[in-house]
C-alpha cells in the first residue's frame, strides 16, 4: 500500500471520492469530448469539486499527451493532456494515485476554464 504523505502531515485536509451519480458531459471546441454516467466526484479541502471521467467515455483521439507533470501529496503524480487544436493542458490524470484515491486511477478530469462546458445531471 502506498499512502499519500500529505495525509499524515495535514490530517485536517480532506479528500473524498464517490460515484457522482449523475451524467457528466464535457464540450470543447464545439463538440462533445466526454459523456459518462460513471464519473467519480472528488471533493478536496480548499478546491472546487472535480469530476473524474473514465477514459472509455472520453474521445481520447481528441486529446494529446502533454509533457507537463505535477505532484500532489494527497493524490500523487498528475499527467496532462491538451485538446487537439485547442487549449493546452486542459485535462489531467493520475496513472498511479495513492491508495486513498485509487478509484481515480487513469480517469480524466478537465479544467472548466479550458473547455466550453462541463454539464452535470443531464
Amino acid at each position: 500500500m502506498t499512502s499519500g504523505p500529505g495525509y499524515g502531515k495535514h490530517p485536517e485536509h480532506r479528500v473524498a471520492v464517490r460515484p457522482a451519480g449523475v451524467r457528466v458531459r464535457v464540450r470543447a471546441n464545439g463538440e462533445v469530448i466526454a459523456d459518462t454516467r460513471d464519473a467519480i466526484l472528488l471533493e478536496e479541502t480548499g478546491y472546487r469539486p472535480v469530476y473524474y471521467i473514465p477514459r472509455k467515455d472520453v474521445r481520447m483521439e481528441r486529446l494529446l499527451r502533454s509533457s507537463r507533470e505535477s505532484y500532489c501529496p494527497y493524490k500523487g503524480r498528475a499527467y496532462y493532456y491538451s485538446l487537439a487544436g485547442g487549449a493546452e493542458n486542459a485535462a489531467w490524470t493520475y496513472e498511479d494515485p495513492y491508495d486513498e484515491v485509487r478509484v481515480i486511477r487513469e480517469l480524466l478530469a478537465f479544467y472548466p476554464h479550458k473547455v466550453d462546458s462541463i454539464e452535470e445531471g443531464l
